[in-house]
């Protein structure tokens, strides 16, 4: 197993990297998942003289690689984003591209069951503001909102939010990458 510390930008990812389904992900894969799953509280603290603590942490704990996990916001572009953060060999900066809601828009199986409904989002990564987007459709279907982030975001998860199943949407490219680099991460482990 290839020790992993995750430090995401806040408690949707969190919440998500902490999830029964995900954490099943990692074992099937050979990762163990580090305790605590850290929480920058927002991008801006995830500027390298602000991860000092979390990355002292966690090399205590013997991680052999740390997973950051932020959105795009408004960075122009990814790139922006992790030379903003940086990276070493042992880091890998992941950016959802927009917001990290844009993967529960891109997750047409739990929505589907959510809605009572079949559902698909066509351009998830698109949205500017996903959250509004998928309070919106809540709305219209349902005639109710979803709450805050915290809340919305548990019932995904309780749902049966993927990242995987978000990752299958054909246009939802950094859940793809994501996992892509998570697959890397245990494949590479297994030379040594």
């Amino acid at each position: 197993m290839v020790r992993v510390g995750f430090i995401c930008e806040g408690k949707t990812e969190r919440k998500i990297i902490e999830s029964e389904n995900f954490q099943q992900y990692l074992t099937n894969l050979g990762i163990e998942c580090l305790k605590p799953v850290l929480d920058a509280k927002g991008s801006g603290n995830l500027l390298p003289e602000n991860l000092r603590e979390s990355l002292e942490l966690y090399k205590a704990r013997k991680a052999e690689k740390i997973v950051i996990l932020t959105d795009l916001d408004e960075d122009a572009c990814i790139t922006v984003t992790k030379n903003r953060i940086t990276s070493d060999t042992n880091r890998v900066v992941i950016v959802a591209v927009r917001k990290i809601e844009s993967w529960f828009l891109a997750d047409s199986l739990t929505l589907s069951l959510l809605l009572k409904e079949q559902f698909s989002f066509d351009k998830p990564e698109e949205e500017a503001s996903p959250f509004v987007t998928l309070k919106n459709i809540f709305i219209q279907q349902q005639g109710r909102g979803i709450g805050v982030k915290d809340i919305f975001t548990a019932r995904m998860i309780k749902y049966g939010f993927s990242v995987q199943n978000a990752a299958s949407h054909p246009n939802c490219p950094s859940a793809t990458y994501f996992l892509s680099k998570l697959e890397q991460i245990a494949k590479n482990n297994f030379r040594h």
